[in-house]
């Protein structure tokens, strides 16, 4: 099946990163929200975004104009039933994702994939409380969105293959490189990097090093772009925390339990960037 428009719930972060990788790449999308004003403010970061594209010669503003020109606003989930392809972007939430993906279920027509962006959340969980169970999969984009060039697809246990075929060849016409897993806790990259993560907070609070020294030792000795600790600053401590007792919880293996460390710096509020305070200042 050729999908030609791709409807998107949630115009934050994902959703709008989401819908200019797909106007960008000649594909009509249908982005909706709660409110106006979340639409509006999605459209204007999109704006923003292809702005520093053409600063940086990367695009006209003809593409410009052309790309804003695909992307549709709206706060109806009416508005997504020409859509061949709809991907839920909204926050990481079981109950709210289940509640969305429930409304989209009764109102779609029958032919239409439903995608969700979850980055930790059962694929074949989701899945089961729709009636396409066989057109469900996961796409997990990373942020930012325009500029990650990785995709995972998520399969659950009910994905046919056709709509993994449908779904990767999206990803590939966004330019992406998708690759497939298999539906488990945290799927392939965050099952990696976040326990890694964990263990840089195990490295810092046993005194070994700095954590300047810990983040310059994986940056130069592993060729990472990014230490460890400044990146969970970046994702945020809470987020990290989170994953690791979703692993514990899932696994049963005492590998994944949290840093102490990590644990009483949530506890302070210190969550990195977000809050201008975590392993670093800012």
């Amino acid at each position: 099946m050729a999908i030609q428009t791709v409807g998107i719930v949630g115009a934050g972060t994902m959703g709008n990163g989401i819908a200019q990788a797909c106007a960008v790449s000649g594909i009509d999308v249908v982005m909706v929200d709660i409110s106006e004003a979340a639409v509006q403010k999605g459209l204007a970061t999109v704006s923003g975004s292809l702005d520093r594209l053409i600063k940086k010669e990367k695009i006209s503003e003809a593409d410009k104009a052309a790309a804003l020109a695909r992307i549709k606003v709206s706060t109806s989930y009416d508005d997504l039933k020409p859509a061949q392809l709809v991907i839920e972007a909204a926050t990481e939430n079981f109950d709210l994702k289940v509640k969305i993906l429930k409304q989209l279920d009764s109102m779609l027509g029958q032919d239409v994939i439903v995608a969700t962006n979850t980055s930790s959340i059962s694929i074949t969980q989701l899945a089961a409380v729709t009636q396409r169970a066989e057109r469900f999969i996961g796409m997990h984009f990373f942020n930012p969105v325009p500029m990650m060039a990785l995709v995972e697809i998520i399969v659950g246990l009910q994905t046919s293959d056709a709509t993994h075929a449908a779904v990767k060849d999206m990803a590939e016409r966004l330019g992406k490189t998708p690759i497939t897993v298999k539906n488990a806790p945290g799927f392939v990259v965050n099952r990696i990097l976040v326990p890694m993560i964990n263990e840089a907070f195990f490295v810092l609070s046993e005194g070994l090093a700095s954590a300047e020294d810990i983040d310059a030792g994986m940056k130069l000795g592993c060729n990472q772009p990014i230490g460890p600790l400044a990146l969970a600053d970046m994702v945020g401590l809470d987020v990290c925390l989170a994953v690791m007792e979703v692993y514990l919880k899932e696994f049963g293996d005492s590998k994944y339990r949290a840093c102490p460390l990590l644990k009483e710096m949530v506890a302070a509020g210190r969550l990195g960037r977000k809050t201008g305070r975590g392993v670093y200042t800012y």
